[in-house]
C-alpha cells in the first residue's frame, strides 16, 4: 500500500464535524517580543563621507548603497526632472567604463547597479554576491564620482522622459497628487513633481554635468553596506575608493513653509467615470518630533490600514471606492497626512462626507483599546516587515539618518507603538489632521461633481 493510499483511507475514515458545531476560538495571541535592530558600525572618512556597515542574513548577499543628497529638492523651477535626467546619466558611462561595462560588471557581480532619485535623495545600489561586496563598493564609487555623460545618449534619455512625462498626464492619480502637493508647497520643490513639456525638452546635457558637479560629493553623501561580507576587506575598499572623492558643501538647509487652508482644486477629466480624490494638510510633525509614531498609528487607525475606519466606510459599507488609503508621507524635516481614493463620479461628494465624518469622529471621541490594539500590532508588525531585508535596512537607517533621528530610534519603535493610548489617538487627529486646514482635490467630470464638492471649500485655482 503506498503512503499516498494510505492517507487516503485515513483522511476518508474521519470522522467529519458535527453540523452547526460551534467555531472554536483561536488562541489568545501572546505578549508582542522585543524586535532588535541588526547592530551597525559606523564611521566617517575625513572627506566627510558617512559609512554605514551592517552584518544582517545568513544568505550570501550584500546590497550596497550610496545615498546622495541630490534629489529634485536641488532643482530650479524651470528643471523639474533634471536630478532625474542626471541620474539617469550615471550608468550612461564612466571615464573607464563604458555603459555596457557597468552592466556586465554588476551581473558578473550577481546583481544590478540602479539609480533611483527621490524629491530628498539621489542612490545608487547594487544587491551583489558576498564575495563581491568590495568590487561593488568600487563600482558604486566610480559610476557616483566620474560619470562620462555621453551627448548622444542624454537625446535618448530626455525621450524616454518625455514619454514618462506624456504618461504620467494621463493618470488621475498623478494629476490628483500634482495639484496637491503644487497647494501645499506654492513656492517650493516640494511642490514640483511633474515639469512642462517645454522645459523638460530645454534641459541640456551641460545642465545634467553642472548639477552633479554641484551636488555630489562626499559630505552630501552617505554609503551603507548592509548583507554578509568581508567588513575588512570592505572597509579598505571604501578608503581606497572614497578617500580621495572631493568633500564638497553640506546640503543646504530646504525646510518648507507649506500652506494649510481649505480649498477646492478641481481637475476636469470629461466623462469619467471616477472621480480621484486628494485630501490632506501639513501637519507639522515630521519624523524628528516626538508625536510622529502617534500619529502613524493615528493614521493606520483612520485610513492607513485595510481595516481602517475610512476604508471600512467608503469601500465596504457604502461601496464608493475599491481601495482607498491614506499615508504620513515625510521629506527631510517635514510631513504630510493624505487620503487617496478613486471613487465613483456620482457619489464624490458623499465620499468627502464620510471621510470628514470619519476625521471628526476620532476628533471627538477616543477609539476603543480593542480597536486600538489590533491597530497597534498591525503597525509593528509592517515595521517589522520593513526591517526584514537587506534593502529594507537600508531604507530603515537611511530615514534615520536623513532626518537626523536618535541612535535608539529603530530599536525602541516598536515599543513606542505598543504604548500609544486611546487618548493619544484622538489628540493626535484633533492636533494634526485639522478638516478646515484641508487641501481637497477632485480630478472628474467637472459637470458632474463641480455642484457637488462646493459646499466643502472654496474653488481655487
Amino acid at each position: 500500500m503506498t503512503a499516498l493510499f494510505a492517507a487516503l483511507l485515513v483522511a476518508q475514515a474521519a470522522p467529519a464535524p458535527a453540523a452547526g458545531a460551534p467555531k472554536q476560538t483561536p488562541p489568545e495571541a501572546g505578549p508582542p517580543k522585543d524586535f532588535r535592530v541588526p547592530a551597525a558600525h559606523k564611521l566617517t572618512l575625513d572627506n566627510g563621507l558617512a559609512v554605514t556597515f551592517v552584518q544582517y542574513g545568513s544568505t550570501p548577499k550584500t546590497t550596497v548603497a550610496l545615498e546622495v543628497r541630490a534629489g529634485n529638492v536641488e532643482e530650479a523651477p524651470n528643471q523639474v526632472w533634471l536630478a532625474d535626467l542626471t541620474g539617469d546619466m550615471l550608468v550612461e558611462g564612466t571615464r573607464t567604463r563604458t555603459a555596457a561595462q557597468i552592466a556586465e560588471q554588476a551581473a558578473n557581480m550577481g546583481g544590478s547597479l540602479n539609480v533611483a532619485v527621490s524629491s530628498d535623495l539621489a542612490e545608487l545600489a547594487a544587491d551583489v554576491l558576498s564575495e563581491s561586496a568590495a568590487e561593488a563598493v568600487r563600482l558604486v564609487a566610480d559610476v557616483a564620482r566620474n560619470p562620462s555623460f555621453p551627448e548622444a545618449d542624454f537625446d535618448h534619455r530626455k525621450a524616454d522622459r518625455m514619454r514618462d512625462l506624456a504618461i504620467a498626464r494621463a493618470q488621475p492619480r498623478q494629476l490628483a497628487m500634482e495639484k496637491f502637493l503644487s497647494a501645499l508647497y506654492p513656492d517650493h520643490p516640494y511642490g514640483r513633481i511633474l515639469p512642462k513639456q517645454e522645459d523638460l525638452n530645454a534641459l541640456t546635457v551641460d545642465q545634467a554635468r553642472a548639477f552633479h558637479e554641484k551636488n555630489f560629493s562626499a559630505a552630501r553623501s552617505h554609503l551603507y553596506v548592509v548583507g554578509k561580507f568581508d567588513e575588512k576587506q570592505v572597509e579598505a575598499a571604501v578608503r581606497t575608493a572614497f578617500s580621495d572623492w572631493k568633500k564638497g558643501a553640506p546640503a543646504p538647509d530646504a525646510k518648507p513653509s507649506p500652506r494649510a487652508q481649505r480649498a477646492v482644486y478641481l481637475v476636469d477629466r470629461p466623462g469619467a467615470v471616477q472621480s480621484t480624490l486628494y485630501v490632506g494638510m501639513p501637519v507639522g510633525a515630521d519624523p524628528s518630533n516626538p508625536d510622529y509614531v502617534k500619529l502613524v498609528v493615528t493614521n493606520s487607525l483612520l485610513g492607513g490600514s485595510f481595516m481602517s475606519r475610512i476604508t471600512s466606510n467608503i469601500r465596504e459599507q457604502k461601496g464608493y471606492t475599491y481601495s482607498p488609503s491614506s499615508s504620513v508621507a515625510t521629506h527631510r524635516r517635514d510631513a504630510y497626512w493624505a487620503e487617496t481614493a478613486d471613487v465613483t463620479t456620482k457619489d464624490t461628494g458623499a465620499s468627502l462626507k464620510e471621510i470628514f465624518g470619519e476625521i471628526s469622529r476620532l476628533q471627538k471621541e477616543p477609539p476603543s483599546a480593542e480597536e486600538l490594539k489590533g491597530i497597534a500590532k498591525y503597525a509593528a508588525g509592517v515595521f517589522v516587515l520593513q526591517t526584514s531585508s537587506r534593502r529594507g535596512i537600508v531604507n530603515q537607517f537611511r530615514f534615520v539618518d536623513l532626518n537626523g533621528l536618535p541612535e535608539d530610534y529603530l530599536s525602541t519603535y516598536v515599543q513606542r507603538v505598543n504604548a500609544v493610548t486611546p487618548e493619544d489617538v484622538q489628540q493626535m487627529a484633533a492636533k494634526y489632521i485639522q478638516d478646515g486646514r484641508a487641501a481637497i482635490v477632485v480630478v472628474g467630470d467637472l459637470k458632474v461633481v463641480k455642484d457637488q464638492v462646493a459646499t466643502y471649500g472654496n474653488i481655487a485655482d
